[in-house]
């Protein structure tokens, strides 16, 4: 008994400095304890637990019972002696032996813990990184979009330029036009004028020389002024 108690006890111990520190066995006693913890490796690992503290128990009721004949009888027979050692000496194995299976558990525990906080802050990490590559490639893309607008508004901007340009001529362009259309009504204007006056010369002349036979003459002369006053007044047009 005391034998498988050492033997259990050291391969605890083998164990423990397996999960402390870093070995190729570790990752085999980790998945060891995983499949251990799964299916039917609960109900065992209660099973011989329980066993085991029914022995630690058992082991130091027999230390009592002793104890209380030492006290009754004032002193121990060679025996109970023994028995004292031997049962303290199991109890004292059972109960470092529960110790050490509680430090494992927690270990295993501990480390199955961390390796999934691990896997999280390196995919939180992976999802950040893709972030900020997504984010650095949308704000490339925008870059690009604000120089395209950039130089299309510099272009409507040369466009309007030119347009106001072209309508600054046109303006300038209708009012020399209408300037000219003044100046050629204000001809127009003058020329009716003299002919009005000319008209009224004829009548006067020709009244006066009613009797003669100067009226063929004043006629003709008459036709040269129209035809002098057309001819200016067309030039003035022009």
């Amino acid at each position: 008994m005391i034998q498988l108690l050492y033997i259990a006890i050291f391969s605890e111990m083998g164990l423990i400095l397996t999960l402390v520190f870093r070995s190729p066995l570790r990752k085999f006693v980790i998945m060891g304890l995983d499949r251990v913890k799964r299916g039917r490796g609960p109900v065992v690992v209660k099973t011989v637990s329980a066993t085991i503290i029914v022995l630690f128990f058992s082991n130091i009721y027999t230390i009592v019972n002793i104890q209380n004949r030492k006290m009754e009888a004032g002193a121990l027979n060679p025996t109970d002696e023994i028995l004292m050692a031997m049962n303290l000496l199991q109890a004292s194995l059972l109960g470092f032996m529960i110790f050490l299976a509680l430090m494992i558990d927690r270990l295993h525990h501990y480390i199955r813990e961390l390796r999934l906080l691990r896997k999280a802050m390196e995919a939180a990490k992976k999802q950040n990184r893709g972030f900020e590559d997504g984010k650095n490639g949308e704000g490339k893309g925008l870059g690009e979009e604000v120089e395209t607008l950039r130089s299309k508004v510099k272009w409507l901007e040369s466009e309007c330029e030119a347009k106001a340009k072209e309508a600054e001529a046109a303006e300038a362009k209708a009012e020399a036009l209408r300037k000219q259309s003044e100046g050629s009504l204000l001809q127009y204007d003058h020329l009716l004028e003299d002919n009005q006056n000319l008209r009224n010369q004829l009548e006067s002349i020709d009244q006066n020389l009613s009797q003669s036979g100067g009226k063929k003459t004043i006629f003709q002369l008459f036709f040269l002024v129209v035809v002098c006053k057309g001819e200016t007044f067309v030039q003035g047009n022009k």
